[in-house]
């Protein structure tokens, strides 16, 4: 197995590592609804970006509507 000959020095190891960083996320206030919103993303809150509606609002409950009965007669096999 391969060992190195000298030490890292602290420098040359920070040097190394200096490009291993987070970096901080920036974020807009959406014009719609206010909430905060990743740069260029749909806005999670009102499901609009750049003024058009792309998603269903998630804040406005969608009405449960019943189930249909299928007209299979219900077995679920198909033949």
């Amino acid at each position: 197995m391969a060992v190195p000959k000298k030490r890292t020095s602290l420098s040359r190891r920070k040097q190394r590592q200096a490009h291993c960083k987070l970096f901080p996320t920036f974020s807009i206030l959406c014009p719609n609804c206010g909430e905060p919103v990743l740069r260029h993303r749909i806005c999670t809150a009102c499901g609009q970006y750049r003024g058009k509606q792309l998603m269903a609002d998630p804040r406005v409950k969608a009405t449960p509507t019943a189930p249909t009965p299928s007209s299979s007669g219900g077995s679920g096999a198909q033949a």
